[in-house]
């Protein structure tokens, strides 16, 4: 299995980014995960971000990211996305896709099961 991010970038506080993260596998079943991003900032924890279940129905987000973020997945395309808009300084992370096989959105980390390579987005003052 293989989750390749990508939309990363610099771009200035208030500016909007979106990630996108295509996962590929012969015996994947992308419409059966629930997906998520994470993000990890220098010298901090990773820590969880926003995440999808596999019909799409269900979405979470965490506190620092609400009202901005919006995480939406196509099934068809097995792809799912990051629409980041009013980004804020301390939005500068690595930020990762994970795909989860369970039987309810996840927030904590060690509960995915594939992780994808990470892409940097650093949002300057």
């Amino acid at each position: 299995v293989q989750l390749q991010a990508s939309g990363g970038g610099l771009v200035q506080a208030g500016g909007s980014l979106r990630l996108s993260c295509v996962a590929s596998g012969r015996t994947f079943s992308f419409s059966s995960y629930d997906m998520g991003w994470f993000r990890q900032a220098p010298g901090k924890e990773r820590e969880f971000v926003a995440a999808i279940s596999w019909s799409g129905g269900t979405t979470y987000y965490a506190d620092s990211v609400k009202g901005r973020f919006t995480i939406s997945r196509d099934n068809a395309k097995n792809t799912v996305y990051l629409q980041m808009n009013s980004l804020k300084p301390e939005d500068t992370a690595v930020y990762y896709c994970a795909a989860d096989y369970g039987l309810a959105i996840d927030t904590e980390s060690y509960k995915y099961d594939y992780w994808g390579q990470g892409t940097q987005v650093t949002v300057s003052s």
